[in-house]
């Protein structure tokens, strides 16, 4: 078993290539690579292991070898795939193994997505005449609580991201702090998790469901850090040791995510929703 596998972090990778190089990637490759990110899961997580070309093809729609090889070899090429073994022919396995070290870069991706909201967030305030220095005058009193979509100055990725750890944690506890929880205090904390921190939006959305499975007593949940962090600002708060909450619960929601891959396909379908709000 490869313990340095993490079907999360395997997808997150693709997609920083793809964003990077949309020219080269074709909904194939996709299909492709995820079919023996899903293959080698189920025989847990082994180092090295043979993917029959035949199977990948019927359970892809592939009709033709020869297009399928061509997308493997692209894989291989790219180094998602260490092929350690050429099959013979379209009836027998390749052996390969998922390559788990490539660069952690994504910036362009996560940029991007940061832009975009805040793009569209800005060009609904200047179609309502405003500045930013008043709107944001105007939302220092609104309490996240009351508050169903962002209020004009806010950034609207930073909200419902917010609004989702308040709704949590409010439903659980329901504190006076809680419900006097004022919006920009809460996009603020957001902000400079993803700017400053370089916290992923897919980590802060499974974080959010680790919580919640936590809150909701899931078998098999470590309940600590449902049971410990209350409101938004705890995620960027130091231990003794110095090191940031976030990165501990980062570590422990992954293990979470390895123990239920299902739940990573529930992230980012989770993404998506949000990418859709936000876009209208």
């Amino acid at each position: 078993m490869n313990n340095n596998l993490n079907s999360y972090e395997l997808s997150r990778r693709w997609f920083d290539f793809a964003f990077d190089n949309p020219e080269k990637v074709s909904p194939n490759h996709v299909a492709i690579y995820f079919f023996a990110i899903e293959h080698c899961n189920r025989l847990g997580w082994k180092t090295k292991f043979g993917f029959p070309t035949q199977m990948a093809m019927d359970a892809l729609g592939i009709k033709k070898h020869q297009t399928y090889i061509r997308y493997f070899n692209d894989l291989v090429d790219w180094n998602f795939f260490n092929l350690i073994q050429k099959s013979q022919n379209q009836y027998s396995a390749n052996i390969i193994s998922l390559v788990s070290d490539m660069p952690k870069n994504g910036k362009a991706l996560d940029k991007a997505i940061i832009t975009h909201a805040a793009n569209q967030t800005e060009t609904n305030g200047q179609s309502n005449g405003q500045s930013n220095s008043s709107v944001y005058k105007q939302v220092n009193h609104i309490t996240i609580k009351e508050c169903s979509v962002p209020p004009e100055g806010e950034n609207a990725l930073y909200f419902y991201i917010a609004k989702s750890f308040h709704t949590t944690f409010y439903n659980y506890k329901g504190s006076k702090s809680l419900e006097k929880a004022i919006v920009s205090d809460w996009t603020k904390v957001i902000r400079l998790l993803i700017e400053n921190d370089k916290v992923p939006v897919t980590h802060l959305i499974a974080i959010k469901m680790f919580l919640q499975a936590g809150i909701d007593k899931e078998k098999g949940v470590d309940t600590f850090w449902s049971d410990t962090i209350y409101s938004i600002s705890a995620l960027r708060k130091k231990s003794k040791d110095g090191v940031y909450q976030i990165d501990r619960i980062i570590q422990t929601t992954k293990k979470w995510l390895d123990r239920n891959p299902e739940r990573e396909a529930m992230v980012y379908e989770s993404e998506t929703n949000l990418n859709e709000l936000i876009n209208g």
